[in-house]
This record gives C-alpha cells, sequence and structure tokens, in this order.
C-alpha cells in the first residue's frame, strides 16, 4: 500500500517537513509519480515493531523495583 507524504507523516507521527527530507536524503525509498511522491508503507513495518519492542522494555524496566543495599555507605 502506498501512502503520500502526508499520510506517511501522520501514520509515523512525524513532521511532514522530515518526511520530506529524509526522502531527499534517500533514508525514505518513494516513488515520484510526476505530481507528489508516493511511499511504500511496508518498509516501516520492522522499525514499528523495533519501537514497540523497545517500549515494552522500558515498561517492564519500570515494574523493577530497586531494593536498597543496607551495606552501602555513603562516602561524601
Amino acid at each position: 500500500m502506498y501512502l503520500t507524504v502526508e499520510e506517511t507523516a501522520e501514520y509515523l507521527s512525524l513532521p511532514v517537513s522530515y518526511i520530506e527530507a529524509l526522502i531527499q536524503q534517500r533514508r525514505i525509498r518513494a516513488v515520484h509519480d510526476g505530481d507528489q511522491y508516493l511511499i511504500n508503507k511496508e518498509q516501516f513495518n520492522r522499525h514499528l515493531e523495533q519501537l514497540e519492542k523497545y517500549k515494552k522494555q522500558l515498561e517492564e524496566g519500570n515494574e523493577e523495583t530497586l531494593l536498597e543495599d543496607w551495606d552501602v555507605k555513603d562516602e561524601d
């Protein structure tokens, strides 16, 4: 499925100008149809999967409580 630059920006929650810059830098693959750039949505699947994995790891890390070590002495 192909998206316009505006749709891609909304899909990724990024500014349109940033998506345009990524296209110009060739960091996002896009096809120009004469009027506008069209971007294949599938190229972002791995990126979004990794973001979800990272968010999950952060949430799991926040659930762990740190135990205070009774033997620690403040040397300041």
